[in-house]
């Protein structure tokens, strides 16, 4: 949002549309934008998050202000000009691409050559600074290139669903794995994807804008990600719930019957299912669950009177009992 300005006022200077000013216009905007937080934060009471809110708002705010003034100029090359705000990369000559592939490219060598500082300074500042790195100058660094990729986005997707595809496809990425660089590498493939999904659906669809549909397809596949990712997804996550929650129900019903046997003898003695559920204090639906699925697993048979442990339920039993036990004096 804070490059819009820099945009604007590089075509007021030059009344061309240079990707390479525009570029240089918008990364010294965001700069500035940078720079303007920094301040607030530094020298006032002001928390981040609100310093964030006011100086994007105004830098966002004085852009359109300079983008209508603009369209109410005349200028003969003005046209198109507010496609910053959503994007058109349909409208990418080849002198565009060649400039933002090399800074693209320069980008992705700098967090290569960087990357063990980067990681340092953003998980652990103090000691970073306490292991003698500069962390004031790879923090300005890191705000450099953050400003370069966000230009260089801008005229595909557009200021305002730029901040999109900063945050999707490493949050895509980051239920995948918890290693960073894996992240890295994976939240990578994601952007490249999502752009490929969404100039390939604004090739074939008409009148179909690019931009949206490359923020559309990195949501899909951060949908993808949230659902199906083996460790924190939610069908894993719920899948693992009901595993936890049938084990916890197999051993709590195990001790029941082995705690009943000690009480009152006979270890292999047949329980009704209202004396299980009633010493459990759970519903008696819940304790014909568990008993059908212990007798499953061989823990427990049916019998005339009612249900009772098998040799195996009975050393099953003694050993979750003794587990259990252990767990609570400690």
């Amino acid at each position: 949002h804070a490059a819009l300005p820099g945009v604007a006022v590089a075509f007021m200077l030059t009344g061309t549309k240079d990707p390479l000013l525009f570029l240089v216009g918008a990364a010294v905007s965001g700069w500035l934008s940078m720079v303007a937080m920094d301040t607030i934060v530094r020298h006032s009471k002001i928390r981040e998050d609100a310093a964030i809110g006011i100086v994007l708002s105004v830098f966002f705010g004085l852009g359109i202000l300079l983008l209508t003034r603009i369209q109410k100029s005349g200028a003969a090359d003005q046209a198109g000009l507010d496609k910053f705000l959503f994007g058109q990369a349909a409208s990418l000559v080849t002198g565009d691409v060649l400039v933002f592939g090399a800074v693209s490219l320069g980008l992705v060598l700098g967090i290569g050559l960087l990357h063990k500082e980067f990681k340092a300074i953003s998980f652990d500042a103090d000691f970073s600074r306490s292991a003698g790195l500069p962390v004031r100058g790879l923090e300005l660094a890191m705000t450099t290139m953050l400003v370069l990729a966000v230009v260089v986005g801008i005229q595909a997707v557009g200021v305002v669903l730029m901040a999109a595809m900063l945050i999707t496809p490493a949050a895509a990425a980051r239920y995948w794995t918890d290693r960073l660089t894996t992240m890295l590498l994976l939240a990578t493939i994601f952007g490249a994807l999502a752009g490929y999904c969404g100039a390939f659906v604004s090739y074939v669809a008409p009148r179909m804008p690019t931009g949206p549909w490359i923020v559309t397809a990195g949501t899909l596949i951060f949908l993808v990600s949230l659902l199906a990712a083996p460790r924190r997804g939610l069908v894993s996550r719920l899948v693992r719930n009901r595993r936890n929650s049938r084990k916890t129900l197999e051993e709590n019903i195990l001790k029941t019957f082995y705690q009943l046997g000690e009480e009152q003898g006979g270890m292999f003695a047949e329980r009704s299912v209202p004396d299980v559920a009633r010493r459990r204090r759970i519903p008696e639906s819940q304790a014909v669950r568990g008993l059908g699925l212990l007798r499953r697993s061989g823990f427990v048979e049916r019998g005339s009177n009612g249900w009772a442990l098998t040799q195996e339920g009975e050393k099953q039993g003694r050993r979750v009992t003794r587990l259990h036990r252990l767990w609570e004096v400690y």
